[in-house]
């Protein structure tokens, strides 16, 4: 049944009263051309700490930003209560566009990318040289995402006191990858906190490496001492760090201007996220070798060119190694 005539006036048009009282939806969206901008610290449970000048403010997402995530190093924009006070809380309203973004899954076989941290201008890759032993090919894995984010990485080894570093540095010196050796006793005293804070300076540099390494027992000898972390110990069983950091946390370095962004310890990268063609690009000794390999090439073939590349002394077979393994898993995740 026609509810309406042909051309009905506003007499004729029924019209539904608002029971709730609100606004009508409308999918116009303010411009909030009032909001502030903040520099996200960390985030936790919905919760988002904002640095707002020299406030610290709490704030949650906005409804209209939907799915967007909001991580530690973004910066935002930001209505409401900015007192900072007790019990306030703010809304983000935007997240301003990142200038890079450090991602990883839970494994190769995870399709869920993870953004780590946004805005970082470097990576520092924290591994011990003893307790717990090395993992070179999560380094590896760390290298590939720095280069794949636009993040100069930056190896970071520590404990040289319980074990010489040399073999570990000799597989990256032909990759030009700058790193920093400490020991305990430089931490104690000041050296070491002086040796990095010098890499890290006027830059936004996220911290990451398994748990049990001293990555945030460095941080600590970097920041204001009231903002100091819980560390833990290795398990003398496992030989594995128990997790004491559990969520990211963006943290101002004294004396010099600069942010260091201590995250979680990881047990694993996973590369999912980062296209296999771009893998080698976290090799530069062996990238020039892949000019005379076939098109297509998987580095894992006969005719691959980076055999003899490695063979007539351009870069260490353990290099090709590594990215055929790198390769390799990926490939096994492709063909499940």
């Amino acid at each position: 049944m026609r509810r309406y005539g042909k051309n009905p006036d506003e007499d004729d048009i029924r019209i539904r009263p608002n029971r709730k009282g609100n606004r009508p939806r409308t999918h116009t969206r303010p411009k909030h051309e009032d909001a502030v901008e903040g520099f996200v610290v960390t985030v936790d449970r919905g919760r988002i700490t904002c640095l707002v000048d020299d406030r610290t403010v709490i704030a949650m997402k906005a409804r209209e930003l939907g799915r967007k995530s909001v991580v530690v190093g973004d910066q935002v924009a930001i209505v409401g209560d900015l007192t900072g006070d007790k019990d306030t809380l703010a809304r983000i309203v935007r997240v301003e566009p990142r200038r890079s973004v450090l991602r990883r899954t839970a494994d190769d076989d995870d399709p869920f990318e993870r953004v780590v941290v946004a805005n970082a201008d470097q990576l520092a890759i924290v591994t011990a040289l003893a307790d717990p032993e090395p993992r070179p090919r999560m380094i590896d894995r760390c290298l590939v995402a720095a280069y794949d984010a636009g993040l100069t990485p930056l190896l970071v080894l520590t404990k040289a006191d319980l074990a010489p570093a040399d073999t570990l540095l000799n597989a990256y010196r032909p990759l030009g990858v700058p790193y920093i050796v400490t020991s305990r006793e430089e931490l104690v005293n000041g050296a070491a906190t002086e040796l990095v804070r010098k890499h890290l300076e006027d830059k936004v540099t996220a911290f990451v490496g398994h748990s049990g390494v001293g990555k945030t027992t460095l941080v600590n000898t970097l920041v204001p001492k009231d903002l100091w972390r819980t560390t833990g110990v290795v398990n003398a069983v496992t030989g594995r760090g128990r997790h004491t950091t559990t969520s990211a946390l963006a943290l101002p370095l004294t004396g010099v201007p600069g942010w260091v962004i201590d995250t979680p310890g990881v047990r694993s990268f996973g590369l999912n996220h980062v296209d296999p063609s771009r893998v080698i690009l976290a090799f530069p000794d062996l990238e020039p070798g892949t000019e005379d390999c076939p098109r297509g090439c998987s580095h894992d073939e006969a005719e691959c060119a980076l055999d003899q590349w490695a063979a007539d002394g351009h870069a260490d077979p353990a290099r090709l190694d590594s990215l055929r393994r790198l390769l390799a898993t990926r490939e096994r995740r492709e063909g499940d």
